[in-house]
């Protein structure tokens, strides 16, 4: 007993350290018995600075609402108007990300290809190549050109509606990905032209380019095949988004799909996931008043991704200046990724439902991030699109609620001047007013 705790009197307990918490000590303790680096899925679990952080300012007297039952409050994008013969035109703001075959099964994607349809957008192939179930039954798909150039075939660019150009991606920007060996099926080892069986990891860069110049080079290479109907996208990390964004538009992009820190992969080093990159909230205002100064934007469509979840979300992005979302995650929550009816089998993992995301090891019980086919035939693609569509047709009524309450009647008529924020670092990431205030941390004009 210490000298100056009286007699009797009840013990006080040391405090856990704020900095060797409990998870950072047992990572230390992993990391020692191991030695190697910790692997996962998904997106960053930290708290950052999100769109729950803003709030709407609906319309009352100095601005009229629309009726929802007799106004019109449309929500069509049309994406590539810049440069491309052929745009996509896309009845919702919302898109599904690129998430490859091999990362998924081919039921997920054929899933995720079917609700998009029924939803009237467009969803993406990922790395890896195009699979027949996806080009079957997405109506406008998007083929992602990356540098480890899996499965890429001058075909297959001709086949799609659209090209994305991937320098970065938000969960790891300035990496590359990772398909650990159990998940490279004889199906994937064929289409990726890899060893079935072994572990691959992805190039970082191109092999083929090393900047901007070379980057302009590329995508009129892909206008040539593609007899420049396609709309050629360029995806970013968000590191530097305003100089990224610049640098994708003068090298010819139609498209800037930016990616926040909370964008999921499928496998990356925790490291990276957690300690590389900006909230998306950051990235969007940056890539913004690049568009701006160089008198394009709308003209370049900006599409932003990492930690959409809902409708709210989308119409948030919108109003910081974006044409339209996408979806990663959610798209796979939405299909059954981390479902509680698998929990007996997450805890057998070791993990539980709605924390799972060693999707690397294949073993996912909601046959969505895996190649076993004992797995991959319990997810019913037709039923997971449904699930899909019902998920995006909710996130689109939610949209447009909340414009129709701004007094908007088009979705991409939102604007920061509807938003307020609820913290400092929202309103200085966000640019937009404290709520309560006409001022945010670093505005112009203002000495405080």
């Amino acid at each position: 007993m210490a000298e100056d705790q009286p007699a009797g009197a009840p013990r006080t307990l040391p405090i856990q350290s704020a900095t060797f918490t409990a998870e950072v000590n047992a990572e230390i303790r992993r990391a020692a018995a191991t030695g190697i680096y910790d692997i996962r899925g998904g997106g960053a679990k930290r708290r950052v600075p999100h769109f729950d952080d803003l709030l709407f300012l609906g319309a009352s007297v100095s601005r009229y609402p629309l009726e929802g039952y007799r106004e019109r409050c449309d929500t069509n994008v049309i994406l590539g108007t810049r440069h491309a013969k052929r745009p996509i035109e896309i009845d919702i703001p919302i898109t599904i990300a690129g998430m490859s075959f091999g990362a998924l099964s081919a039921q997920a994607k054929e899933a995720l290809g079917r609700g998009a349809s029924a939803a009237g957008t467009s969803t993406t192939t990922g790395d890896g190549g195009m699979t027949p179930e996806e080009r079957g039954q997405s109506t406008k798909l998007v083929y992602q050109y990356l540098p480890s150039r899996y499965g890429m075939n001058p075909e297959d660019l001709r086949k799609a509606d659209a090209i994305e150009v991937v320098v970065g991606q938000g969960a790891k920007p300035g990496g590359g990905g990772m398909l650990l060996g159990q998940k490279i099926s004889p199906r994937v080892a064929e289409m990726r032209d890899l060893p079935e069986g072994i572990d691959q990891r992805s190039a970082c860069r191109h092999p083929d380019w090393t900047g901007p110049d070379d980057l302009e080079i590329k995508i009129l290479e892909l206008r040539e095949i593609t007899g420049w109907e396609k709309p050629i996208y360029v995806k970013i990390g968000g590191a530097r988004p305003y100089f990224d964004t610049t640098l994708a538009v003068k090298a010819g992009a139609d498209v800037v799909v930016l990616d926040g820190m909370q964008g999921g992969t499928a496998a990356t080093q925790d490291v990276f996931i957690e300690h590389v990159g900006q909230p998306t909230l950051a990235c969007i205002p940056e890539a913004v008043r690049a568009l701006q100064d160089m008198g394009l934007h709308r003209e370049v469509q900006l599409i932003v991704s990492g930690g959409i979840r809902s409708g709210a979300d989308v119409a948030k992005a919108i109003a910081l200046g974006a044409d339209a979302a996408s979806i990663g995650t959610a798209a796979m929550v939405a299909i059954g990724d981390n479902d509680p009816k698998w929990e007996a089998e997450y805890r057998r993992m070791g993990t539980t439902a709605g924390a799972y995301d060693d999707w690397h090891e294949g073993r996912d019980p909601a046959g969505i991030s895996t190649q076993d086919p004992d797995l991959a035939a319990r997810l019913d693609p037709v039923e997971a699109g449904r699930r899909l569509r019902n998920y995006l047709k909710v996130m689109t009524l939610e949209a447009q609620t909340l414009a129709r309450a701004c007094g908007k009647s088009h979705v991409r008529n939102l604007e920061p001047e509807d938003l307020c924020a609820l913290t400092m670092e929202a309103a200085a990431m966000a640019r937009v007013p404290l709520a309560g205030t006409d001022w945010w941390p670093g505005k112009r004009g203002q000495d405080f």
